[in-house]
């Protein structure tokens, strides 16, 4: 059974939950810009915190998204405030990874990532897996 109250309210939850991430990747983005960008790694407990906190809150609102696909449309349209709280979420969600991928390119210019955390040379090609998939399917 689908219940809106509780739909919203996690919601609000993970909207909010999303604003402090996005908080705190601009207070990140601002260090990383100042004179000591090192100082930016002060962040990383709090940002560790955060992340476990999302790790919940996502699975709370994958279920919320199949619980409101398997709603008929004519229910779903009842509740516009739920279509328009999902949107922002993923709107907020957006700004974040564009953002923390700008960090961390910063991060890698002034040598702040131990080699270990270097990301792949295939993840600057966004095509990548795309391509790939396409190759082993003809095969």
């Amino acid at each position: 059974m689908f219940d809106s109250t509780v739909c919203l309210k996690s919601l609000n939850a993970h909207r909010a939950l999303c604003d402090k991430i996005l908080h705190l990747v601009e207070k990140e983005s601002v260090l990383l810009r100042s004179e000591n960008p090192a100082e930016a790694t002060d962040l990383r407990t709090e940002r560790k915190n955060l992340l476990a906190e999302l790790d919940v809150s996502l699975d709370k609102i994958r279920e919320i998204r199949i619980g409101w696909l398997k709603l008929e449309p004519v229910q779903r349209h009842g509740h516009p405030e739920i279509a328009e709280l999902l949107r922002e979420n993923q709107n907020l969600i957006m700004k974040i990874l564009v953002l923390d991928r700008e960090n961390e390119q910063t991060l890698l210019r002034h040598g702040l990532v131990p080699p270990r955390h270097v990301p792949s040379a295939n993840r600057q090609r966004p095509h990548f897996v795309a391509n790939m998939y396409q190759r082993n399917a003809a095969g």
